[in-house]
């Protein structure tokens, strides 16, 4: 079953920029960070930077290590034909023609948009400025330190939570699940028991 998505956004010298999460990696916005140099037309500056041999390369570098499922045979003709007048890249052509999964390409009024992973975004930010590509690497490094800081509290907080609340477990099973047990038996199911309580209360 497909993941859902999980979208958010960091603002990088006072530009939005989204950040997708699919498969428990964070995407960043191409779009969001194209519209730095064009704001009317985003589309235009992402496919101008996939033109070049060099970024060509490196996306399919990338996917090489990264992508057992990569098309190679299709990416070697890209590369042949990289740099030349007549070239012409898109991502959704990049992703249909070598089943790519560093950039990912959206169709939606809200949600919609070119995502890359992070290896790749930060070098079409570097491309569009490297200025820009340090106050993005910035907000996206505090963005991941507090998801951090936020799930090391939370953990926390359902530790004690989970604790806390023991006694009224076991209780609870003591008087409707388990009424007549030896002690053995009684030690062993209030375990079990609490556990699948914690975890469906807590998680």
């Amino acid at each position: 079953m497909k993941k859902k998505s999980i979208k958010t956004e960091i603002d990088v010298n006072n530009n939005k920029v989204g950040i997708m999460r699919v498969r428990d990696i964070d995407y960043i916005s191409l779009t969001d960070l194209a519209r730095y140099a064009d704001s009317e037309e985003p589309r235009l500056p992402i496919r101008d930077w996939m033109r070049s041999k060099e970024v060509v390369s490196y996306l399919g570098l990338w996917e090489s290590i990264n992508n057992e499922n990569f098309k190679g045979g299709e990416f070697a003709t890209f590369k042949n034909e990289a740099g030349s007048n007549k070239f012409k890249m898109s991502p959704q052509k990049w992703i249909k023609e070598t089943a790519a999964i560093g950039i990912i390409s959206k169709s939606g009024r809200y949600d919609g948009g070119t995502f890359a992973h992070p290896d790749i975004a930060f070098e079409f930010a570097s491309w569009l400025s490297p200025e820009f590509k340090l106050y993005l690497i910035t907000e996206f490094e505090r963005l991941k330190k507090n998801e951090a800081y936020q799930e090391k509290i939370e953990w926390h907080a359902n530790r004690i939570l989970a604790k806390t609340n023991y006694i009224i477990h076991t209780d609870a099973i003591k008087n409707y699940i388990v009424p007549i047990l030896t002690e053995k038996q009684k030690r062993f199911i209030y375990k079990e028991e609490a556990d699948v309580l914690n975890v469906a209360l807590f998680g």
